[in-house]
């Protein structure tokens, strides 16, 4: 019996796979994730890369290390609660995808694996990760979500070659001083964890460009964040206990995405305004009760979302952020908008419901790209013509305001298409 036969036995044994069928050969360089089923690469009769995912396998054969010449091998979303030791043997491995199984450990053998180059795990049953992989001297991926690791080892933090890191929805309470000794660190992912606090020594990870730290119980970050001016994509810190933000955020030039939300903020700092590169900056679900002046500075800003807060006025400054496209501020306390709020020449959507608004601008006619106004449950009285004359207006919500009576110009915006909510 080949090896090939072995897997097939296995296979139909599983109940997933037609006894009248064959493993098929697949002709790609690699099995990516997406691929469903099984499947082999072969070439010159030499099995390259496998795919078993989702055949409900509850083992695999020790003959899995009879295939020496292995580079890929994907057993994601079966029911394996270990791996084989033979593993071991598979030195041509570069990329081991398991996610979605009952793994309660990994081998020791696969410290074995010397030219490994990515491994996922996530969404198993870990509760440590063996001592051997440090061995893994190649390693420049490590997915394992969605575990039950309590700890980071030491011998994970000894992988200087780590780009991508993922830890997220563990049970980690904290992290080794030596994990900021992985430098080329691209993409740190720790969120959903139970970590309280973080050392300055975060700071030294100057290549990482997407940090997750959302929903942990921390309530400060550490100066040294502002360290981490290689950020350019993701940025999440919410859901955690936050009071503040430290000044040296202001140093993140090139981040582009920001979460804050669902913390305890009553005020930003003032360098915020230095994250030149910010399109989209969420705040919602905090106690904020006033925004830095320095707000109007983040020139390329297209979302900003600070509903559930305590917000009584704007800055000025808003005006200046003239790419916005969306602005939610429902559930605040408003009792008026600044003038400038009509240099927002190309806002889409504006929410303002459940504040406490007794009056509008007359400069809303300045917001021509205007598609969504929602009004809903303020103290308005009555309503500046200027929303009359928006060209682009789709969507007007009046419900639930003391108007004292209706402007006619309501009329002319419903019979050229806009739904008027009254």
């Amino acid at each position: 019996m080949t090896i090939a036969d072995d897997f097939e036995a296995l296979i139909w044994n599983a109940g997933r796979h037609p006894e009248s069928e064959s493993i098929p050969v697949m002709m790609r360089d690699r099995i990516d994730g997406a691929v469903e089923g099984a499947g082999i690469r072969t070439e010159n009769g030499t099995v390259l890369a496998l795919s078993l995912r989702g055949r409900s396998l509850a083992a695999l054969p020790e003959s899995l290390g009879e295939l020496t010449h292995l580079q890929q091998l994907d057993v994601t979303g079966n029911q394996l609660s270990s791996l084989p030791e033979s593993m071991g043997r598979l030195s041509r491995l570069t990329r081991l995808l398991a996610d979605g199984n009952q793994l309660a450990s990994l081998p020791e053998s696969l410290g074995e694996l010397a030219g490994l180059e990515q491994l996922f795990v996530d969404g198993n049953r870990l509760s440590s990760l063996p001592t051997a992989i440090e061995r893994l001297v190649r390693l420049e991926r490590l997915d394992a979500r969605g575990n039950r690791l309590a700890a980071v080892p030491e011998s994970l933090c000894r992988l200087r070659g780590l780009k991508d890191l993922r830890l997220g929805k563990n049970l980690l309470t904290s992290v080794p001083e030596s994990l900021w000794s992985l430098r080329d660190l691209e993409t740190l992912d720790l969120g959903e964890n139970k970590l309280a606090s973080l050392s300055e020594g975060i700071g030294e990870l100057s290549k990482l460009r997407m940090l997750d730290l959302g929903h942990n119980a921390l309530t400060q970050l550490p100066e040294s964040i502002g360290h981490l001016t290689g950020l350019s994509g993701f940025l999440y810190l919410s859901d955690n206990q936050l009071r503040s933000l430290p000044a040296s955020l202001g140093n993140l030039k090139v981040l582009r995405y920001l979460n804050v939300t669902d913390n305890k903020l009553r005020a930003l700092p003032e360098t915020l305004g230095g994250m030149a590169a910010l399109t989209e900056l969420r705040l919602y679900n905090n106690q904020l009760e006033v925004l830095p002046e320095s707000l109007g500075q983040l020139a390329s800003l297209k979302e900003l979302h600070l509903k559930n807060n305590a917000l009584v006025s704007l800055p000025e400054s808003i005006g200046q952020l003239t790419r916005l496209r969306k602005l939610s501020l429902e559930n605040n306390r408003l009792t008026s908008l600044p003038e400038s709020i009509g240099g927002l020449s190309h806002l889409l959507e504006l929410d303002l419901r459940n504040n406490r608004l007794g009056a509008l601008p007359e400069s809303l006619d300045g917001l021509t790209h205007l598609a969504y106004l929602d009004l809903r449950g303020n103290m308005l009285r009555s309503l500046p013509s200027s929303i009359g004359e928006l060209p682009n207006l789709e969507k007007l919500d009046l419900r639930w305001n003391k108007l004292s009576s209706l402007p006619e110009w309501l009329e002319r915006l419903e019979q050229r298409g806009c739904m008027v909510y009254l």
